[in-house]
């Protein structure tokens, strides 16, 4: 499994490698409250400070690919999402860091955007393992994992310190391979009906 920088397509929003590029974009749905569960988001609601996070949390983090969440209609970037932890040795990888506008949430940008990373993993990848990890607190989070059909493995405890010092119990979660077949059928319909 080698995973290099890709465009994915559907049909209301495409993923992008993310680059410095879409910050003015993203930097105007950087709402705080869409942050809430987001480790190590500075306080600083400034610019430049969203700059230089996204710039070491997701475009120059080791072992990850960040993608721009772009509506394909405007070319609007709504949001980032991005392959992290990627294990090529093992065919493994999770999805994660996704967060998207205010104005987007509960829409479809989300399922698709999540269908366009399994699909592209499973399918053009050949990953055995892709696996989602959450707070345990962002029950909202968690239903949606849930329904993109992953399994609940686990909690690990005190897994992470949260900006504020916190210890965050992170929820683990993950979709293999001889399950995707059936989760994209669920996943294909879901779309379908929200078009």
């Amino acid at each position: 499994m080698v995973v290099q920088p890709v465009r994915l397509v559907g049909t209301l929003v495409r993923l992008e490698p993310l680059t410095l590029d879409h910050v003015p974009g993203l930097f105007r749905h950087a709402d705080p409250e869409v942050f809430r569960w987001v480790l190590e988001f500075p306080r600083d609601e400034s610019f430049e400070a969203f700059r230089d996070w996204l710039r070491t949390s997701a475009i120059e983090a080791p072992a990850s690919l960040p993608f721009a969440i772009v509506r394909d209609e405007t070319g609007e970037p709504v949001g980032s999402t991005g392959f992290l932890e990627i294990r090529e040795r093992h065919r493994a990888l999770e999805i994660g860091r996704t967060w998207i506008g205010k104005t987007w949430q509960g829409t479809q940008v989300n399922p698709e955007s999540k269908y366009l990373l399994l699909r592209h993993a499973f399918e053009t990848l050949g990953a055995l393992r892709v696996q989602f990890k959450t707070d345990l607190n962002n029950v909202h989070s968690q239903r949606a994992i849930e329904k993109l059909g992953a399994v609940r493995e686990g909690v690990l405890r005190n897994y992470q310190v949260r900006s504020n010092g916190l210890p965050r119990d992170t929820v683990i979660y993950s979709l293999i391979a001889d399950e995707w077949p059936a989760a994209k059928e669920r996943l294909e319909e879901r779309l379908r009906l929200r078009l």
